[in-house]
């Protein structure tokens, strides 16, 4: 099966060909993916070179000039690297991009902690109007990338990943999705987590939600999950963990509750190894999510909420 990233430039390469106002935005990273592209539209097909803040800036500027700027790069070096570019050039000055990731918090280990950013969302939750996807298929990537590109001037992230669920689910941009009802507890699983999560919690009386786009936060959906489920909320994200505990506590603010923020963790792992031994690592494999999990709804049972 092919990968996110493998579906980002034909993808996007179609939306110029349909679009006069896309245009991409790279920085050498992808631009062999765009060699056609940039031979049928080449004022819309841009390489600023290893220049990160230019990367965000000549977004920016495109934007200004009305067109819908796509920019493209490992999420260290698009939101961690220019992100005062991110916050001004783009938040500042009221203007709208795409901004498309790759290698997501660690799917290329052997390029070190400088190609991971397992703080990108939890970064952009600084700043004002972003909407953010974490497709966890390739064709779920495929139709967020469209809604991101045809989300007039808006501010978008969509975070790619090589990591990814079995099967497509039919996402649509916004909500959350009901996989799996139960009364004992919910469950929201992140994009690439969900597989996780299903085995995780096969057998538990949980109501398992998925999340392709967590910004804005489908508060309604997580409140409709708690009226059967109860107010036990255990959130499974692909970085850094805690990320959305905020958002869900605000969701349930009027209610007692209780939120379990599982994802990667703030130590670093300097023996870079394999994804797998990350994921391990960072207790998000399925044993390790089902026991965490378990142990959380038990104690609620055990303290009577």
């Amino acid at each position: 099966m092919d990968t996110m990233r493998d579906r980002f430039a034909p993808v996007v390469s179609r939306l110029l060909d349909e679009d006069p106002r896309v245009a991409v935005v790279l920085a050498e990273i992808g631009m062999a993916d765009f060699k056609e592209a940039q031979i049928r539209h080449p004022d819309r097909v841009i390489n600023v070179g290893i220049r990160e803040q230019l990367l965000v800036g000549a977004g920016a500027g495109l934007a200004l000039a009305g067109l819908r700027p796509v920019v493209h790069t490992f999420a260290s070096f698009l939101v961690e690297r220019p992100f005062e570019q991110v916050k001004l050039d783009l938040g500042h000055q009221g203007v709208g991009a795409v901004l498309v990731s790759a290698a997501a918090s660690f799917d290329w280990p052997a390029g070190g902690y400088t190609h991971m950013a397992p703080g990108d969302v939890a970064l952009l939750d600084t700043l004002d109007g972003w909407t953010v996807h974490v497709p966890g298929h390739p064709d779920e990537a495929e139709t967020l990338l469209r809604h991101a590109v045809a989300a007039g001037d808006d501010k978008v992230y969509v975070r790619l990943s090589v990591q990814s669920n079995a099967e497509a689910l039919p996402v649509d941009g916004s909500r959350f999705l009901t996989v799996r009802e139960g009364r004992a507890g919910v469950v929201l699983a992140v994009g690439p987590a969900l597989d996780a999560v299903l085995a995780a919690t096969e057998g538990l009386d949980v109501t398992v939600l998925y999340a392709t786009t967590v910004r804005p936060f489908d508060a309604a959906a997580l409140r409709r999950a708690t009226e059967t489920a109860g107010t036990d909320v255990v959130l499974v994200e692909p970085y850094l963990a805690g990320t959305s505990t905020s958002a869900a506590n605000d969701a349930l603010a009027d209610l007692p509750h209780r939120v379990l923020g599982l994802g990667v963790g703030r130590r670093e792992l300097r023996r870079y190894g394999r994804i797998d031994e990350h994921v391990a690592a960072h207790g998000l494999d399925a044993g390790s999510l089902r026991e965490r999990i378990g142990e959380f709804l038990r104690a609620g049972v055990r303290v009577g909420l």
